[in-house]
């Protein structure tokens, strides 16, 4: 069973930044595709983006491109999402995800929850005054 850990949540103002990390529990990320979600309250869960397993597929959806930046470091085992510009829309608990499929193609396209198989348990995020 794979397992991953979300951190570096918070409450953090309007126009402002945090930056997330996701790290395995057991296992190393060189060889997965890593994907992050979020879902806010009385939502469905929303994939926001995605980095292939070598970094070079990147994936946005829309409403974060610009603002939003994923990456990899495969020496620290952690996979990071640079949050900038953060509105009170980003408000939701985010959560990095990953699959035993590591074919690059899981990165292409609309992220869909089904893709992915193995969950963190998700960390806050909220933008407030």
């Amino acid at each position: 069973q794979l397992q991953l850990v979300e951190s570096g949540g918070g409450l953090v103002q309007p126009g402002g930044s945090l930056t997330l990390s996701c790290v395995p529990s057991g296992f190393t990320l060189e060889e997965y595709n890593i994907a992050w979600f979020r879902q806010a309250p009385g939502k469905e869960r929303e994939g926001v983006s995605c980095i292939g397993n070598r970094g070079i597929i990147i994936n946005y959806v829309d409403s974060v491109k610009g603002r939003f930046t994923i990456s990899r470091d495969n020496d620290k085992n952690t996979v990071y999402l640079q949050m900038n510009s953060l509105k009170p829309d980003d408000t939701a608990v985010y959560y990095c995800a990953t699959s035993w499929n590591h074919n690059t193609n899981m990165c292409v396209g609309e992220l869909r929850e089904g893709r992915f198989d193995y969950w963190g348990q998700g960390t806050q995020v909220t933008v407030s005054s």
